[in-house]
């Protein structure tokens, strides 16, 4: 997926089992996450960031949607647990991670395991890719995002 190229639009479940698609969201920008386990350590800490910023990222006019590989079961425990304020996407059968590139080869114990690598991308209000991040530690995630979206919005 290149910058600037039209994202397609996908469906997936919620964390309250409704479907959504990408084009629900048509002129707003979305921050989309993607992100390893519901209800593990790093994936936590990146959660709460973007809930801690959430206000803020609303302001500037965008979407926050959080994805993951766990069951909309799942996604809803984790965002009740950590009271976050936006939507987590289930993608069970792993069609959006692929559709974004974001299943890599991990090495779990020893072992070779096919993971999400945490990455978020940034698609704009006409669904054009506006900004990837690779690679997201999740320590002050959600506050780099904040501020492109604050720096695109001038």
């Amino acid at each position: 997926m290149e910058l600037n190229e039209k994202v397609a639009d996908f469906s997936l479940q919620t964390d309250e089992s409704k479907t959504i698609h990408l084009k629900d969201y048509a002129g707003s920008p979305v921050v989309l996450f993607f992100y390893p386990r519901a209800d593990t350590p790093g994936c936590t800490i990146e959660a709460c960031g973007f809930r801690d910023v959430f206000k803020k990222i609303q302001a500037a006019g965008a979407v926050v949607l959080g994805i993951s590989r766990d069951t909309p079961a799942a996604q809803r425990k984790f965002k009740e647990k950590y009271n976050l304020p936006y939507t987590l996407l289930a993608d069970v059968d792993e069609t959006v991670c692929k559709q974004f590139g974001v299943l890599k080869e991990k090495n779990m114990y020893g072992k070779k395991v096919m993971g999400i690598e945490r990455t978020t991308f940034l698609i704009g209000p006409d669904r054009k890719l506006l900004k990837v991040f690779p690679k997201v530690k999740p320590e002050g995630h959600a506050e780099e995002v904040l501020a492109v979206l604050r720096e695109r919005n001038g």
